[in-house]
């Protein structure tokens, strides 16, 4: 695995929230060096756009993000979040709300992603973006619940 360079303007928190919240800062603000400060310096990392492919490696990313903010930044806001938090890495799934003018008006749009942070040398850095299609209503959530038994082995 060969490293990449960070851009020298990566100032990141000490947690996976941290970043998420500089990911989707930068996200809404279109800022393409900000976005790439945040993943994690490795050839690995991979990144699925809704309904997109899916783009693996810190240069292929980076012109996904590129031709994303070609239009300005993305009006998204995360909501929603499910933790798991395991030894080095931390898997976040949310739901991502895009209001955006439509031709009609108004817009709303839902998007469930599934970010996947890892502990590096640098901190806590992004590893994997999966955003599925946008959605015409807000998405619930299903929980299942199980009974524990009435007897203990």
């Amino acid at each position: 695995m060969s490293r990449h360079p960070l851009p020298p303007a990566a100032t990141l928190g000490g947690s996976p929230d941290d970043v998420e919240a500089q990911f989707y800062e930068a996200l809404q603000r279109g800022d393409l060096d900000r976005m790439m400060a945040v993943w994690a310096d490795d050839d690995e990392i991979v990144c699925i756009h809704p309904g997109g492919p899916r783009v693996v490696g810190p240069i292929a990313i980076r012109a996904s993000f590129e031709a994303v903010f070609a239009q300005g930044g993305v009006p998204v806001q995360p909501q929603a979040v499910h933790r798991l938090m395991l030894p080095g890495s931390a898997l976040h799934h949310l739901v991502e709300r895009i209001d955006a003018m439509g031709e009609d008006g108004p817009q709303t749009g839902w998007v469930l992603a599934t970010n996947l942070y890892v502990k590096t040398a640098q901190g806590w850095r992004l590893a994997a973006h999966h955003a599925s299609p946008a959605m015409v209503q807000e998405p619930t959530t299903l929980a299942v619940t199980v009974e524990p038994p009435s007897t203990l082995h």
